[in-house]
């Protein structure tokens, strides 16, 4: 297993929030962190540029304050994602704010990241890269990042359509670094199972919009709570990427999730505004398959001690049939 050593014995469950696009907040990222998984948040969510300095400032002060009072508690790193794209034009000043602070961790996407890797590894930070196929994950790895983050089938947002059995499988045969795997993990015997296909960690995102700490509208996690896997589309009309979305947000909107035009993918944007099409669509709301299973809307907290119960429950059923 490769688990870099900021990771080890500092994680309940082996799991990485994923960064949720206008959802993930300080109040989200920090209640992850002291939960004991990594919490993490698009620099883009932090508007303008400047407000990343006061969101960095507050995470690290308020878990080292929570680490201080709680010794025996696990508490785990936080991570800031940066969108490598051409049209965002805060990426190197927002990096600059990241290595002021020495983000721990950061999570790339969209292009290989070299400025970012030479940045992070600096002061000694971390990077991880999503990527959805083999050609992208070894463009990443020529340029140093840490680890690869699967983006597989039934991933929340911008996913792949591979099979986690197979890109675990083929990136495991040449590349030695950290594997968090994405794609409709939604409870902790889901969690198990990516750790026992090969992955080092799950890589979580829409089970924690249905939580308290979520900084999104009560309509989007009441709508989660309501959903199943066959309420996801997977369309590129949004963002010009790839995505998976609730359906009823969609009709919502006017549209028929079953008939959706693919989208001009030459004009997406991820400037200081954000994704301007995500922000004209700011009601279509991103969700993985992995849904079913959120009864209600949850502390996280309480989410994080029910996949640490059903992950330990996992493995050891695991053990017990190996045995």
């Amino acid at each position: 297993m490769a688990l870099p050593d900021i990771l080890k014995n500092n994680l309940r469950v082996p799991v990485v929030g994923s960064p949720l696009f206008l959802v993930s907040g300080p109040e989200l990222v920090i209640a992850q962190c002291k939960a004991g998984i990594v919490g993490s948040f698009p620099a883009l969510n932090a508007r303008p540029a400047e407000v990343l300095d006061e969101w960095l400032t507050r995470i690290s002060t308020e878990l080292e304050a929570y680490k201080a009072a709680n010794p025996d508690a696990y508490v785990a790193p936080y991570a800031v994602n940066q969108i490598c794209h051409a049209s965002n034009d805060r990426l190197m000043q927002d990096m600059e704010t990241c290595v002021k602070h020495k983000v721990p961790i950061i999570i790339t996407s969209l292009r290989p990241p070299a400025e970012v890797v030479e940045a992070a590894h600096s002061y000694g930070g971390l990077v991880f890269h999503d990527v959805i196929s083999v050609k992208h994950a070894k463009k990443a790895a020529e340029q140093g990042v840490d680890g690869l983050i699967l983006v597989c089938a039934g991933a929340g947002g911008h996913a792949g359509a591979l099979s986690p059995f197979a890109l675990v499988r083929e990136v495991k045969e040449w590349f030695d670094g950290t594997i968090l795997l994405s794609g409709a993990i939604g409870d902790g015997y889901c969690v198990a199972s990516a750790l026992a296909m090969g992955a080092d960690l799950a890589y979580m995102g829409s089970r924690f919009i249905a939580t308290e700490e979520a900084n999104a509208d009560q309509g989007y996690k009441d709508m989660l709570v309501a959903s199943a896997a066959d309420d996801i589309v997977y369309s590129s009309l949004f963002t010009g990427v790839d995505g998976n979305y609730l359906k009823p947000s969609i009709a919502a909107a006017g549209l028929d999730p079953n008939n959706l035009p693919d989208a001009d993918k030459s004009k997406m944007n991820f400037g200081s505004g954000g994704n301007m099409k995500t922000k004209a669509w700011k009601d279509i709301w991103g969700s993985g398959q992995g849904i079913g299973a959120i009864a209600k809307v949850d502390t996280v907290e309480t989410v994080v001690s029910e996949l640490e119960r059903d992950y330990k429950a996992a493995v050891s059923n695991l053990v017990s049939r190996a045995s």
